[in-house]
């Protein structure tokens, strides 16, 4: 593991947000490990760190906004727009799809960087690739702070992740015997 990932998940688990037990992800896998963002975001010193190590990534990419997906990609996607100096808007559920709201707008061809806080499939950051594109904007990059996808969730933009862990996910119908027969939470991210 790198340096950087070893930090990543060290402010995970110094904040209390590396939780065990037996998860319900938002992608509809179970998990016996659940990254709880909030419990980071708590924290600004923490948060401003996750974005300094962001910002290197994604600063190339000649953005001018930065949208964070609701509700993981608030606190971190502001971060990372405060350190580069760009407009920040976010998306928000409706009905449980991403949506653009409170009057925000793109200019056309606005170039745009999507931040997320943890992906396992990556489907809220297809869906803000797809708002924003509906509403003008041309998504040029995605930073996220904790990829579980175990290198398999690609997009159709370049991405980046502060980690990269393999805690393994399951399908409901192929949960492994120590989650068998005990309920799933949905904590929250």
């Amino acid at each position: 593991m790198s340096t950087q990932n070893d930090e990543v998940i060290q402010i995970f688990k110094d904040s209390g947000a590396l939780l065990e037990g037996h998860f319900l992800l938002r992608s509809g896998l179970h998990s016996a490990h659940f990254f709880q963002c909030a419990q980071v975001c708590q924290y600004m010193d923490k948060v401003t760190r996750l974005a300094e190590i962001m910002v290197p990534m994604l600063k190339e990419y000649g953005a001018t906004t930065v949208v964070g997906p609701a509700m993981g990609g608030l606190v971190i996607g502001q971060e990372v727009a405060r350190q580069l100096g760009l407009r920040f808007v976010f998306l928000e559920k409706v009905d449980d799809k991403l949506a653009l709201r409170r009057n925000f707008k793109f200019e056309p061809g606005e170039k745009v960087l999507i931040v997320e806080d943890v992906i396992t499939r990556g489907g809220r950051v297809v869906e803000a690739l797809e708002q924003c594109r509906a509403h003008g904007a041309e998504p040029v990059a995605v930073g996220v702070i904790v990829d579980r996808s175990q290198g398999k969730t690609r997009f159709d933009v370049p991405h980046h992740s502060l980690a990269e862990l393999s805690f393994p996910t399951y399908e409901a119908d192929k949960l492994p015997l120590e989650l068998q027969g005990t309920e799933a939470i949905k904590p929250g991210s």
